[in-house]
């Protein structure tokens, strides 16, 4: 995706636009259509009408030229036959409309005929007109027989028209149908593709806060899009370079206080141990406690400060991680190898369970967090004692359990477990008093992986559980 001069907003205002006008253009398509429709339904019924008048209104006329005729025969009346006449000419334009409307010649030419048959009747010597006048309403009989099959036929092309409308009204209906379903089908597609153009540059986003927060500092951020993102983008690069300086000033910073505390640390270890050794003179009771307590707190402080040296270390090096496709359960059972002397000399017995999973960490950091509690076990666990750890495939994550049967952890450490430098009440009798940052190195290890190290409770002794979700 190139650079856009156009912000999200408004590229989402567009994507709107073109599918409300798509769908806009398909309802108003559908409305002309209708009107369409029901205009042809309009006309067909005035149609109908009209040819089923006309039908009924030749008829009609025939009656009238009937009544007519006969009358002016016996009554030898010429306004009678003018009366014929004019009823017989609109008979003919009555006729002819129906032609006009579909109606076939072989219909319209017998009534024709007839109705000159019947006209050539009326027509001769008053002698003969009682006869005649008998012709003429047997003529007439044949004429209405015409104007029955005339009708009929009339009805037959009304039904003909009716059947080619609703045959009209259901093709419109088909492709009116299509329409609609193709602009829904059509808007549905723009919008999921509009959706997935305008939700990349937001993934490239996330990945990228994702990659700040892991500390992968190394890689420039430049996320093409709209222009609200892009100087996003540009905010997260800077933001990438602010923290990589942070890193290094931070590592410098660790050199140099490394430096500074311990140099005089150990100029101050070693004068107190040439006035212990008596090279500056003999020494009398309290002065050789003096030196002792100097001694033991020169120790502690420097034990004190190499913590926090590594604790420092281990929270920068916990973001940096080397992802790679590791075998957990191998991983546990490398490391129970790794202290097997150190718990067969407390005659353990140390148990791993579960099948194997592999997940995307960094092998070295994970390895160490579990050692680490691994050694804590060990330390806490009585003689002839047993450790048991437990691996698990989880949906969307991996768990491993750590539980031995030590004296557990003291309910007022429970919550401070995790803190820097903190010990807990409850230590091994036999044992060199630890510093408090094992746990906490472990609890940045796991944080770093995105997964969580919890306490959980337990009967008899201390069960710790990690969690480790499958990396994206």
């Amino acid at each position: 995706m190139k650079a856009l001069r156009f912000s999200f907003q408004q590229l989402l205002l567009v994507a709107f636009l073109l599918i409300g006008a798509l769908l806009g253009a398909a309802a108003l398509r559908a409305l002309f259509s209708l009107e369409s429709l029901m205009a042809q339904s309009r006309e067909s019924a005035a149609q109908a009408i009209a040819l089923s008048t006309a039908a009924q209104s030749l008829g009609e006329r025939s009656l009238t030229m009937e009544r007519a005729a006969r009358q002016s025969l016996v009554l030898r009346d010429s306004q009678l036959r003018k009366r014929f006449d004019e009823a017989a000419g609109n008979a003919r334009d009555i006729l002819h409309r129906l032609e006009e409307n579909e109606l076939p010649p072989e219909f319209s030419t017998p009534w024709r005929e007839q109705l000159t048959h019947i006209t050539g009747l009326l027509d001769g010597e008053p002698e003969t007109a009682l006869d005649r006048e008998r012709e003429v309403a047997l003529a007439f009989r044949e004429l209405n027989d015409h104007n029955t099959v005339i009708a009929q036929k009339v009805q037959a092309i009304i039904g003909g028209r009716n059947e080619a409308l609703q045959a009209g009204f259901e093709t419109s209906r088909q492709q009116l149908t299509q329409q609609v379903v193709g602009s829904i089908a059509l808007a549905a597609v723009m919008a999921l593709a509009f959706g997935v153009w305008l939700a990349r540059p937001f993934q490239r986003l996330e990945k990228a806060i994702v990659g700040l927060g892991e500390n992968r500092l190394d890689t420039p951020i430049d996320i093409q899009g709209p222009s609200d993102v892009r100087r996003v983008s540009q905010q997260l690069d800077w933001l990438r370079l602010r923290l990589t300086e942070l890193d290094a000033d931070k590592a410098r910073f660790l050199r140099h206080i490394s430096h500074e505390l311990k140099t005089p640390l150990a100029s101050l270890h070693e004068g107190v141990a040439v006035l212990g050794d008596g090279v500056a003179g003999a020494l009398n009771a309290n002065q050789a406690e003096v030196v002792n307590i100097l001694q033991h707190n020169t120790q502690l402080l420097q034990h004190q400060i190499e913590a926090l040296l590594r604790f420092n270390a281990a929270a920068f090096e916990a973001r940096q991680l080397k992802r790679e496709n590791t075998n957990l359960l191998a991983l546990l059972e490398d490391q129970i190898d790794a202290q097997r002397l150190h718990w067969q000399a407390h005659q353990l017995t140390v148990q791993v369970e579960g099948q194997p999973v592999f997940l995307q960490i960094d092998r070295e950091k994970i390895a160490s967090a579990v050692g680490n509690l691994l050694s804590n076990a060990i330390r806490y666990s009585p003689h002839g004692g047993r450790i048991q750890l437990r691996l698990l495939d989880l949906p969307g994550r991996a768990s491993i359990d750590i539980a031995d049967q030590g004296p557990g952890v003291a309910e007022v450490d429970r919550d401070r477990i995790f803190e820097p430098f903190y010990r807990g009440e409850r230590q091994p009798l036999d044992a060199v008093r630890g510093t408090g940052i094992g746990l906490s190195i472990v609890h940045e290890y796991i944080l770093a992986h995105g997964g969580r190290i919890e306490l959980l409770p337990y009967r008899n002794g201390a069960h710790f559980r990690i969690e480790l979700p499958h990396a994206t």
